[in-house]
């Protein structure tokens, strides 16, 4: 599927941007619990694997089983930087 660049519906552009505005919220709150290190490895993991499931579940995407388990290695990498030391 190729996309237009045309949303239908224009209502959802308001979400991203009200979620988009509480991010450095988030990271400060994040920051009172972990290094700056570990809470960015963890962002950008994180945002990986939710733009990528965005991709299959809404736009019907499909995946190679190399990009399957790459999707594996980033779940293991936030199970490994989330354990205690």
């Amino acid at each position: 599927m190729v996309s237009t660049g045309q949303i239908s519906n224009q209502a959802w552009i308001g979400l991203p941007t009200i979620l988009y505005a509480f991010q450095p919220f988030i990271f400060l709150f994040g920051l009172k619990h972990t290094s700056m290190t570990v809470l960015n490895l963890l962002w950008d993991i994180l945002s990986d694997i939710m733009v990528t499931a965005s991709g299959i579940f809404y736009f019907k995407e499909k995946l190679s089983m190399k990009k399957y388990i790459g999707i594996a290695f980033g779940l293991l990498a936030v199970m490994f930087l989330t354990g205690d030391e």
